[in-house]
């Protein structure tokens, strides 16, 4: 158990700069990311444990590279400190640092997306080597100096389009998150006014080893997992695999607790993890820059639906009894497919977008947006129990109904083996253009 409590903010102290020697052929960002998870990473900062001086630097590091990228600080350069207080009278000391980039649209600005990472490792620890005692630094390479390297970027990128985003956009490098993620507890419970305008959260917490695997989870986030699935229609340098089980447990939890609809991108389980063995040599900064663009994607789609995201598929109606044979599309061995492909985006490029009509009425009124409809395969492949789960308007969400219900048969999904009747969710877009009032149906640019 865990009480937070507010102290003043001391001046910072400088960090170490580090030496540099970077690869000849890596481009800015690669020397960037580098630059940071080398800093971040390095033995003076004795593995950031919470509430130390190696915490302090790595905090101060991370201020004062979002000062130098122009990001808009909202806590002291060296943190927004807090204080953890144990039942055995201790009191430990971390920090947040708060960055923050505006959005452009007047009645959207003042809602936020929070990208967040974890500023805190374990710090250093005893270990027994050929029968004697050793001090060993857990530098955190991985954990979590990637997700902060990544985080430091991104700001920089949004930073530089910030013209894009129509919400305001808040990077947070969380402290204390090894002592039950009290810096995003403290964010959203004492230092942050507006947390009831969160509409999302993005976490990064161990990013460097993508050559093993690039993950999501969203809590099982319908509309999360939608936003998902549509970036993929577009090109992406990598795509995450959504993930029902949860990696880790990070700072995404303390945002789910306040039912901030969140999402967690990892590169997952790695050997080195939580031990010293956790250095510069295990990071593949090529497949972090690749998963960079894709989370910068990420936050530009959270940052601009219209509709925002839904914290559980319960704000919608459940299934009755009668359907409880129906097995989600996901938890299928053998995927539904549409025109031989088990990608929801072919049945939305080649069939439902290719006979969708912006309904007139609703380019009149201006009424634009993403419906999310929900509709069983049978075991015969024929489409059936077509509902709105998520609506826009009685015009557009008739429309979306009226052509998923008219689908050509699928091949339905199987389960050991055995065809299964199979739930699916999609997300249908209805947008208008700025200038000229056009309609635009689908997610193609």
């Amino acid at each position: 158990m865990f009480v937070v409590m507010l102290f003043a903010t001391n001046a910072g102290a400088q960090f170490r700069d580090g030496a540099v020697y970077d690869d000849l052929y890596d481009g800015e960002v690669a020397r960037s990311l580098k630059k940071h998870v080398r800093e971040l990473s390095s033995a003076h900062l004795e593995g950031r444990k919470a509430g130390s001086e190696g915490e302090r630097l790595a905090a101060e590091y991370v201020g004062t590279v979002m000062e130098e990228y122009g990001i808009d600080l909202l806590s002291p350069k060296d943190g927004e400190i807090f204080g953890i207080a144990s039942e055995e009278g201790d009191t430990l000391v971390s920090r947040n640092v708060l960055g923050f980039v505006s959005g452009y649209d007047k009645e959207l600005r003042n809602t936020y997306v929070v990208v967040g990472a974890r500023l805190d490792n374990r710090g250093t620890m005893t270990v027994t080597v050929d029968g004697q005692p050793v001090e060993r630094i857990f530098f955190g390479a991985n954990g979590n100096a990637s997700g902060l390297a990544v985080l430091l970027e991104l700001a920089r990128m949004v930073q530089t389009n910030s013209i894009l985003f129509r919400r305001s956009v808040i990077f947070a490098a969380f402290g204390a998150s090894y002592e039950l993620h009290a810096g995003a507890w403290y964010f959203l419970n004492r230092s942050f006014a507006d947390a009831g305008n969160i509409d999302s959260m993005i976490n990064l917490d161990m990013l460097g080893t993508g050559d093993r695997g690039f993950y999501a989870f969203t809590s099982s986030n319908a509309d999360m997992n939608a936003i998902i699935r549509t970036l993929a229609g577009d090109l992406q340098p990598v795509l995450p695999e959504i993930v029902s089980s949860e990696p880790y447990p990070s700072d995404h939890r303390a945002f789910y607790d306040k039912e901030i609809p969140s999402v967690y991108f990892t590169t997952g389980h790695y050997p080195e993890h939580d031990t010293y063995r956790d250095t510069q040599s295990i990071i593949d900064y090529d497949s972090m820059e690749r998963e960079l663009e894709y989370i910068y994607n990420c936050t530009l789609a959270l940052a601009n639906v219209s509709t925002p995201v839904s914290f559980r598929p319960s704000d919608v109606p459940s299934r009755e009894k009668k359907y409880d044979d129906v097995v989600s599309y996901h938890d299928c061995d053998q995927r539904p497919m549409f025109l031989n492909s088990p990608d929801p985006r072919q049945f939305l490029e080649k069939w439902v977008y290719q006979y969708l009509k912006y309904p007139e009425q609703a380019v009149i009124d201006g009424v634009q947006g993403r419906v999310m409809v929900d509709f069983i395969i049978g075991k015969d492949g024929k489409v059936s129990d077509v509902r709105v789960v998520k609506g826009v308007s009685p015009e557009l969400d008739a429309e979306a109904v009226k052509v998923v219900s008219a689908s050509p048969k699928w091949k339905p999904g199987r389960v050991d083996g055995n065809k299964v009747r199979t739930s699916i969710t999609i997300p249908v877009e209805f947008r208008l253009e700025k200038k000229g009032g056009k309609s635009r149906i689908g997610f193609r640019k």
